[in-house]
């Protein structure tokens, strides 16, 4: 597969400590550079040590340097994942193929557990092996590449075989709804990934999430609060519900219907955008207006409602709004 563009990012660019020709290699790489992209640049080894014992670069493992400014918590999550699997491609050489969660990570999918392992392969036989928390695997047979920022990814079918079987169940919804909702595979390569996965570690119990995955799901927490409804036995009817017939309409996250065009809409907000006051003031002005007009009925919840608060809160509204007819 050819090249995938790198995406525009809302986090803040890294800030790093290194001489100006470095610096743009450094940010992509999320602050890390090696020893020898340092000396490319014209700093010396003794510099390299310098800098290393005055606490303004940190090593990272065998010719790999942390030249970032600031501790690590003040790095965005996504930026962190990605930090991990550059990482490993950076120790193991321009060989070296970020797989697994590593390649989710760089391909920018969301969903992924909060920190993730360094993933890496080598193709062909290789002596070297897992260190620093850096994590060798096998080379898949057969399994094809695409470049990120001039490195070697796996594509997006080998990643998610390698990625989905290891991970909870609603993260790998999350991660495989999101590769469909930024169209990184079609329906059609979703299949041949779900075939490349079985066989796995971990897989079996995966099975049914490869067939719920929609690209319609606009967040993880939607992916989640979706599996918990589909666990307690009421998936949602609709999925992203238009609540008006206007060409681009706003949308309900998730929707069952109650007959006479009336819907229950669960609303799933994540803390980090819908905290923000004028984010509170467009929810609930957006609320408003589907309350008002008579066909929808809304439940609003966040991401501390995951561990089964919102499918027992919908249980509990449909049995209650389908015992009324549909009405309160």
């Amino acid at each position: 597969m050819s090249a995938l563009p790198l995406d525009p990012d809302d986090e803040p660019p890294v800030r790093v400590d290194t001489p100006d020709e470095l610096a743009s290699v450094a940010i992509v790489q999320v602050g890390l550079v090696t020893t020898e992209q340092a000396r490319a640049a014209g700093v010396t080894d003794r510099r390299i040590s310098t800098l290393v014992r005055r606490g303004r670069w940190r090593r990272v493992t065998r010719g790999v340097l942390d030249a970032r400014i600031g501790p690590l918590h003040e790095v965005p999550w996504n930026a962190r994942r990605r930090r991990a699997a550059w990482a490993g491609l950076l120790a193991y050489g321009p060989e070296a193929v970020a797989v697994g969660t590593s390649a989710l990570a760089l391909l920018r999918v969301a969903g992924l557990p909060t920190t993730i392992t360094s993933e890496v392969a080598l193709p062909g036989a290789s002596d070297r092996r897992s260190r620093d928390g850096l994590r060798l695997r096998q080379f898949d047979d057969g399994m094809t590449t695409i470049e990120v920022a001039g490195r070697l990814v796996a594509d997006p079918r080998w990643a998610l075989a390698q990625a989905v079987p290891e991970l909870s169940r609603r993260r790998a919804l999350a991660v495989l709804d999101c590769s469909l909702h930024r169209k990184l595979l079609r329906p059609s390569e979703l299949l041949v990934a779900h075939e490349l996965a079985r066989g796995r570690r971990g897989v079996a119990r995966t099975h049914l999430l490869w067939e719920l995955a929609d690209a319609r799901a606009g967040s993880p927490l939607e992916s989640f609060g979706r599996l918990d409804c589909v666990d307690a036995g009421i998936p949602p009817d609709v999925l992203q519900l238009p609540l008006d017939d206007s060409p681009y309409p706003e949308r309900g996250d998730l929707g069952w219907y109650l007959g006479d065009d009336r819907w229950l809409v669960a609303e799933i907000d994540g803390e980090e955008v819908h905290s923000a006051p004028v984010a509170v003031y467009a929810d609930r002005a957006r609320q408003n207006r589907m309350v008002s007009t008579g066909r929808f009925i809304v439940l609003r919840f966040t991401n501390q409602d995951l561990d089964g608060v919102i499918s027992q809160t919908v249980l509990r509204t449909l049995r209650r709004l389908r015992r009324r007819g549909g009405t309160e």
